[in-house]
């Protein structure tokens, strides 16, 4: 089952390369539903067959993992219907290299998403990388050209200490004398005898890399710029896809020091980091003018959210697992509408973008309704992974964390509400902004519809939390859960 989830997206991306520019252009969008619709499958079949810690030594599918394929599989699966009307509206680009490197990027993310070896996971994770850099620039404008490299470039010095990280923890073997592969297994099973000054110098180094995929503060540089630039349907990706699987790269790490009995030291850490990426995302978004952007520092703040979640362990693990996916699927309602929104004005300033109500009925209140969602307002799902990370602080007697989670919730909730109510009320300016396919732009169902299915997702996980998946999140909580 793996490897046919990790080499089905790298098929079809090789056959939407197989085909100059010039051909192949009006089926070539149609890969994506059709990848997405394979890949659910797969998945369905994989979490319905696969135990915990199922598979092979170097490939399987451990319980967060579950989660994550769970939130990515149904993402990409909506997102892989919207790229069709997307690139309708793009027919003025090329879209060869575009469709086979999101195809690819699914693969890769498999790949994290199964990996158990932790340099092969580190391959897949860099990866990601070097695959939505080309994404990024897709529009090649010098605007996107800048936040490729500079996506690169910070990027890359991450992802260069999270491998200096893992040389680290190779050592905290070796230092010991013990011989074992770095599979999360065998780092388990030895990790009480791992020497304990290499392990706290493995995580810092793993904490700051797989952080910087994250987007956490202070390593959040090249979010801002790479999603203001990216296209909606790849911002959702970005934020709904890379940062959950960096986010579970951080995971099996911390389980694995947490066993080797560093558990104190993980939780102050990713304490500290949590609460710091979230007062930094209410500071910039105080008076965010760019709609995107302030989606870029929403993700800031909800990565710090899952980095709290973490670090406090116990019961706000349940509410951390469950965040994975409504975050996941809330950021794909909010940057596909955005994406729309975008499209309509030409413009991401709510200085011309306003009115979009009235423009845009569907995607403005899509718009709207996932701000809601997102700033933990009930009925949605955020609320009640929220709230559970909330429990789970004064749970474990964490009554300050509890309080100053509240506090930057609030800020937030206040800062988002200027930039998306001014751009959603109010009349649309007229003439209409922007020129040529940007004033005559229109939604469409393709473009529509996949965000309604997922702003219907997010409200369901408000409401109830389906068993199936109720127990998948108790399985996961309960595997990174180490009892003193």
């Amino acid at each position: 089952m793996a490897l046919a989830m990790i080499l089905f997206p790298l098929l079809m991306a090789a056959l939407a390369l197989a085909f100059p520019v010039g051909r192949g252009r009006p089926w070539r969008p149609w890969l994506f539903p059709v990848t997405g619709c394979v890949h659910m499958v797969l998945a369905l079949g994989a979490l319905a067959g696969a135990g915990p810690g199922s598979g092979w030594a170097w490939f399987a599918l451990d319980p967060p993992g579950r989660i994550v394929l769970l939130q990515v599989s149904v993402l990409y699966l909506c997102c892989s219907f919207y790229a069709v009307g997307y690139l309708k509206t793009r027919q003025e680009s090329p879209n060869r290299f575009f469709c086979a490197c999101l195809l690819a990027f699914l693969g890769v993310m498999d790949l994290v998403i199964w990996s158990q070896h932790l340099g092969v996971m580190w391959v897949a994770i860099e990866a990601t990388t070097l695959l939505t850099a080309p994404l990024i620039y897709f529009k090649r404008t010098p605007q996107s050209i800048e936040a490729t490299w500079k996506y690169l470039l910070v990027g890359s010095v991450g992802i260069a200490m999270a491998l200096l990280g893992t040389f680290f923890l190779a050592y905290a073997l070796v230092h010991v004398g013990l011989d074992a592969p770095l599979t999360v297994e065998a780092l388990l099973r030895h990790a009480p005898q791992l020497s304990k000054p290499w392990v706290q110098a493995a995580f810092i180094l793993l904490l700051v890399g797989y952080g910087t995929k994250m987007g956490l503060a202070p390593m959040h540089t090249w979010k801002p710029d790479a999603y203001g630039e990216a296209s909606g349907l790849i911002g959702a990706m970005l934020a709904g896809g890379v940062t959950s699987c960096a986010f579970l790269a951080l995971m099996r790490i911390t389980h694995i020091v947490n066993v080797a009995g560093e558990g104190a030291f993980t939780s102050r850490l990713l304490l500290f980091m949590g609460l710091f990426s979230m007062t930094v995302a209410a500071a910039f978004m105080a008076a965010q003018r760019d709609f995107k952007r302030m989606l870029a520092y929403s993700s800031v703040e909800h990565m710090g959210i899952l980095v709290l979640g973490l670090g406090l362990g116990g019961a706000a693990l349940f509410g951390t697992m469950l965040h994975i996916v409504t975050n996941g699927l809330t950021k794909g309602v909010l940057f596909l509408s955005a994406g729309n929104i975008h499209r309509a004005y030409g413009s991401k300033s709510t200085d011309q973008v306003r009115g979009v109500l009235r423009r845009l009925p569907v995607s403005g209140a899509l718009f709207f309704l996932g701000f809601l969602a997102i700033t933990g307002s009930p009925p949605f799902g955020p609320f009640v992974s929220e709230f559970n990370i909330l429990m789970g602080s004064f749970d474990a007697g964490q009554f300050l964390i509890g309080g100053a989670f509240l506090a930057l919730l609030l800020v937030v909730f206040v800062g988002m509400s200027r930039t998306v109510l001014g751009a959603v009320q109010g009349r649309a300016p007229t003439p209409a902004p922007g020129t040529g396919s940007s004033a005559a732009y229109r939604e469409g169902f393709f473009t529509v519809a996949p965000p309604v299915v997922l702003m219907l997702l997010v409200l369901l996980l408000g409401i109830v939390i389906p068993d199936p998946l109720n127990a998948l999140l108790r399985d996961a909580a309960r595997f990174l859960e180490v009892r003193p």
